[in-house]
């Protein structure tokens, strides 16, 4: 079962009704690029070699903002559904509404795949993973949080 590494924070914000509790966050230890992980694809029993994984890594790349940008999402089976969303800030009417002047933002989303064998919702997800905090794993005695 894969190990996710976390780390404990606390909430600091005198303002939160969450105030002094305590709460865990992944701890990533590595970012890897597409030639990683087209060189991790390639070691899986692959006839293709890290190159050509990484070809079509990138086209992939390329083609999925093309479609994005055409209002397109773009499904992976197995994986999720990507699509394009939009952060606008309000026109006080309708006919004031100036894309140019209201749309603030374009964000690439991702929606992971629910349908039942290949579930990858974060209930599911959670159910693959153990837990492992990057004090134990770095060897430091890890101090229980006061009540």
């Amino acid at each position: 079962m894969a190990r996710v590494i976390y780390q404990k924070y606390q909430n600091k914000n005198r303002d939160s009704l969450a105030y002094g509790k305590w709460y865990a966050r992944v701890k990533s230890i590595e970012t890897l690029n597409t030639r990683k992980m087209a060189q991790h694809i390639s070691e899986h029993g692959s006839i293709y070699t890290p190159d050509v994984v990484y070809g079509v890594l990138e086209k992939f790349r390329s083609c999925l903002v093309e479609m994005l940008l055409e209002s397109k999402k773009v499904k992976i089976e197995g994986l999720g559904t990507f699509y394009a969303s939009m952060e606008t800030k309000g026109a006080a009417t309708e006919d004031k509404f100036n894309p140019n002047e209201h749309v603030q933002g374009v964000h690439i989303r991702f929606l992971p795949e629910t349908a039942q064998e290949q579930n990858l919702s974060s209930r599911e997800f959670l159910k693959k993973c153990s837990f492992i905090s990057i004090d134990e794993l770095s060897g430091k005695k890890e101090e229980e949080p006061e009540p």
